[in-house]
């Protein structure tokens, strides 16, 4: 119970300390949410899935290089289950960002109704 806690812990501390980056991600989100806004539902969840999946991936294994740690440092379990929960923190953001992103790619994309055809 102890190792849980202090993960948590480190998370928060994490959190905290990057609290300036974090809000202008929000800021972002928020930003291309009202741009597309319109076509938030006609994104599919399959592909926002594959880049979660894609992202994920990536992140799990990019992830102890960029903390200058490696796979051979991590002998214990709680390691291995901060690194499987930042991965998976980190291609859930990655397809929260794209699903807005995508939608007002689709927004800005089709012409309104006055446009010349």
């Amino acid at each position: 119970m102890y190792e849980i806690w202090l993960g948590l812990n480190i998370a928060y501390e994490i959190a905290l300390s990057m609290g300036a980056v974090l809000a202008a991600v929000l800021v972002a989100w928020i930003a291309l949410l009202m741009v597309g806004r319109r076509h938030l539902a006609a994104v599919s969840v399959r592909q926002l899935l594959w880049v979660a999946g894609i992202l994920t991936m990536v992140a799990f294994l990019a992830m102890p290089g960029l903390t200058r740690s490696s796979f051979g440092d991590m002998g214990y379990w709680l390691d291995w289950a901060s690194l499987a929960g930042m991965a998976l923190g980190a291609g859930i953001l990655g397809a929260l960002l794209a699903w807005p992103a995508v939608a007002a790619r689709m927004a800005l994309a089709k012409p309104g109704p006055s446009a010349i055809r």
